[in-house]
């Protein structure tokens, strides 16, 4: 067990897969798993400068990718969970919120800890798909570009390889 978790590790390595380990971890910490990417990447960045755009881009569309997969689940869920008529208070103010802004709502999807979910509640309230994915993917766009362009230009000595 130790020496094949020990090749997956080496495998996914950066810098040598650092574009693909973008996409696998962005686009796995985009579902309900407690995983973040900047780490990886700002660790890709931060070694490969030139990388910048490619790695925000890949990480952008990975991390859209499993928010989508989040859309879905909420969808199916919703289609397999019996109805229930009430709603606590919270949860109810939180589901007009969200039925008032629609697609919009999911601009928040970068947000830790809510933006996850945020998507899964998108498919369960079956807010239409594509204009979700479309305001997911600027939203995570515009973090990967400030959390990594902060990290590099604005803290440029604090995180030398």
């Amino acid at each position: 067990m130790e020496a094949w978790l020990h090749s997956l590790l080496a495998a996914l390595a950066l810098p040598k897969y650092g574009l693909s380990t973008v996409f696998l971890v962005s686009l796995l910490s985009a579902t309900l798993l407690p995983l973040g990417s900047e780490p990886a990447v700002f660790g890709l960045v931060k070694l490969n400068p030139e990388l910048f755009w490619p790695a925000v881009l890949v990480a952008t569309a990975g991390n859209t990718l499993g928010g989508a997969i989040s859309w879905w689940m909420g969808y199916a869920a919703e289609r397999t969970y019996e109805h229930v008529k009430k709603h606590p208070p919270g949860e109810a103010r939180a589901l007009r919120w969200l039925h008032r802004f629609g697609p919009k709502a999911c601009l928040l999807s970068w947000l830790p800890a809510v933006g996850d979910p945020l998507c899964a509640v998108a498919g369960w309230l079956r807010l239409p798909f594509w204009p979700c994915v479309g305001y997911m993917a600027i939203g995570k766009l515009l973090r990967y570009i400030t959390m990594t362009a902060a990290l590099i230009w604005v803290f440029p000595g604090r995180f030398a390889p």
